[in-house]
């Protein structure tokens, strides 16, 4: 009989990056504020976290970084506005950010790496399995990854990462997983991690994209994590410790993903992003791809 866990409801959103690549937009502007289409990149993140039934979120921000807090709180002056005008679409736009989850906010302070960041989370998270949502990787909200690994968790215990098929000259650029695969097509058992190998060394081509769904003993393996590749504290470094014995947090798995991501984190991938996205809108996409036809023809 299967086992069943105790149910998700926290996220943790690490948002303390400086946004060196995309500068010199981010000098004033946080990079996780940079609109993808018309919504800011983090606000794509926070609604797959609530879609997933995480209503509690916890965003690690840094100096630079009050925008965030701003644009998920309520903005009185301009939803009048908007009222008075009897602009109900533009209102209802308004009010999505700050009615999608209870939002909580703590400085990382001293930018240590991911792993670092994540403890931060330790006092609110506490004691229960808790979700990481990476701002860079948009999810497709068709492809419901992280409601998938939800309930991974909740049926194996442990922890479970999101792993996705990359090409070899590319896993150097990512977390790798050595893998086993299970009764599930979908999940694999995760039996050693490495952060960015080079190809030679990667044990297989499945890259770690930014979703985990974590057991909440990686804190204790966090603390005690002494810095790794990049002078920084790397949470692939404690999943792998968690990954080689499992008397100690249980399990690792993965989900293969296969569905559609949307990197931001670099500006060549982020303009792709907007271009996919705004083709599939139906407000946007008709005339948008008739122009893109229009361009792409003209320069060829």
């Amino acid at each position: 009989m299967t086992q069943s866990h105790p149910r998700i409801s926290k996220a943790v959103i690490p948002a303390a990056g400086l946004g060196t690549r995309f500068l010199p937009a981010t000098k004033a502007t946080p990079k996780e504020m940079l609109p993808v289409v018309d919504k800011p990149a983090i606000q794509y993140v926070v609604e797959e976290a609530a879609s997933a039934g995480l209503d509690d979120v916890l965003m690690i921000t840094g100096r630079n970084k009050r925008p965030l807090e701003d644009h998920f709180d309520r903005n009185y002056e301009l939803e009048s506005a908007l009222q008075k005008k009897g602009d109900a679409g533009r209102l209802a736009k308004v009010q999505e950010s700050s009615d999608l989850a209870t939002m909580h906010y703590v400085r990382q302070g001293d930018p240590k790496g991911l792993g670092h960041a994540v403890l931060c989370a330790a006092p609110h998270v506490g004691q229960e399995p808790f979700a990481v949502l990476l701002g860079d990787d948009l999810i497709d909200p068709r492809d419901p990854l992280l409601k998938r690994m939800v309930e991974v968790q909740e049926q194996h215990g442990g922890s479970v990462i999101a792993l996705m098929e990359v090409a070899p000259e590319q896993i150097h650029l990512y977390g790798c997983a050595a893998v086993e695969t299970t009764e599930d097509s979908d999940v694999v058992k995760v039996s050693d991690l490495v952060e960015k190998p080079a190809a030679a060394d990667a044990p297989s081509n499945y890259a770690i994209i930014g979703r985990y769904v974590l057991d909440p003993h990686v804190f204790d393996i966090l603390r005690k994590t002494e810095p790794g590749r990049g002078g920084e504290i790397q949470l692939t470094d404690a999943l792998q410790q968690l990954s080689q014995d499992e008397k100690v947090g249980g399990p690792v798995h993965g989900v293969v993903f296969k569905g559609r991501r949307y990197d931001t984190g670099d500006r060549g991938d982020y303009l792709r992003a907007i271009v996919r996205l705004a083709c599939e809108r139906e407000d946007l996409g008709p005339d948008f791809r008739t122009w893109l036809r229009s361009y792409v023809a003209e320069e060829m």
